[in-house]
């Protein structure tokens, strides 16, 4: 609802979708405390629905390894802040998407971060050119409190459906709520039509019953 054109909005706008504020600096908001990065224990996982029911896993010298791209976007934060034109460089969405493919009926797909925390996604939102699992930010590595080593940045929906401290995807053939999904927001969080809580929802906006 309401993103086929949100790319291109993005890639040259100067408005800000409506009820945010445009923000100086990137403030630090997440839930829990910043987790600990232990690179010779970390690995990026794709399981669930894959097309040869296998999992990929890469570790951080691996996924690190794999094709670098940037993306210029906003980031509209459900708190009614945006930042707006930053560089965010690191592996784009359809990169694991080619490289660990998602069988035939996978419809959405579920985001996994570190301490179990999880955004649920449109397949489509997930395979957008400007999905990208973000290493960097302005050419700089991204600090531990703004995700470090990876994060999730979804510049066409609220920054809550881009995890920071991801640590790999879930293929789904039928959609379920993710972390801040199951607690009250929307289930798509597309902010150019404020869907910013689970009660503003309309039929076929959220998993089925």
């Amino acid at each position: 609802m309401g993103q086929p054109d949100s790319g291109e909005r993005e890639a040259g706008q100067s408005e800000l979708p409506p009820g945010q504020r445009l923000q100086r600096g990137w403030p630090v908001t997440h839930y829990g405390p910043v987790p600990r990065f232990k690179p010779d224990r970390w690995e990026f996982r794709v399981f669930g629905a894959t097309a040869d029911g296998e999992k990929r896993c890469w570790n951080h010298e691996e996924f690190s390894a794999l094709p670098f791209s940037t993306v210029v976007a906003d980031l509209h934060c459900v708190t009614k802040f945006s930042m707006v034109g930053a560089e965010w460089g690191g592996v784009p969405a359809r990169t694991i998407l080619e490289l660990a493919p998602p069988a035939p009926n996978v419809t959405h797909v579920m985001v996994w971060a570190e301490y179990g925390f999880s955004a649920n996604l449109r397949l489509s939102d997930f395979d957008s050119d400007r999905t990208i699992f973000a290493t960097h930010k302005d050419g700089e590595l991204l600090t531990a409190e703004h995700g470090f080593p990876l994060r999730l940045v979804v510049p066409h929906l609220y920054a809550w459906k881009g995890p920071k401290w991801v640590r790999g995807v879930e293929y789904m053939t039928a959609d379920r709520r993710g972390f801040w999904e199951e607690r009250g927001y929307h289930n798509i969080g597309d902010p150019w039509t404020e869907q910013r809580y689970s009660y503003q929802e309309e039929p076929g906006d959220g998993p089925e019953l």
